[in-house]
């Protein structure tokens, strides 16, 4: 399931660049349809723990006795296109710093 602002994203880019507003973003799916930028959770692994946990549930594991987990690897895309239209110059150290870049 994703989320609302994922699902909705070309009338939130739309309307953000109606409004000139900048905005950073959950989900580089945002940054292609035109957001400004994303930090990102990597979930590819992420998704292989989740399915490790219902495996242990199903075999009788009390999820409460799981410990909680978190991504830690994420990624930062800058959209320059979008920058160039709201008419922000991004600094240099933060592009250096994406790990991906739309121009």
């Amino acid at each position: 399931m994703e989320s609302i602002f994922v699902a909705e994203r070309q009338r939130l880019v739309e309307l953000a660049a109606q409004y000139k507003l900048p905005g950073l973003y959950h989900s580089r799916r945002v940054v292609e349809a035109g957001g400004l930028m994303a930090y990102d959770s990597l979930t590819t692994g992420f998704q292989a723990h989740t399915a490790t946990y219902v495996d242990k549930i199903l075999k009788g594991a009390n999820p409460s006795d799981l410990p909680v987990q978190q991504p830690t690897d994420f990624e930062l895309i800058i959209n320059l296109r979008t920058a160039k239209a709201l008419g922000l110059a991004i600094p240099p150290a933060l592009l250096a710093r994406a790990d991906e870049v739309i121009e």
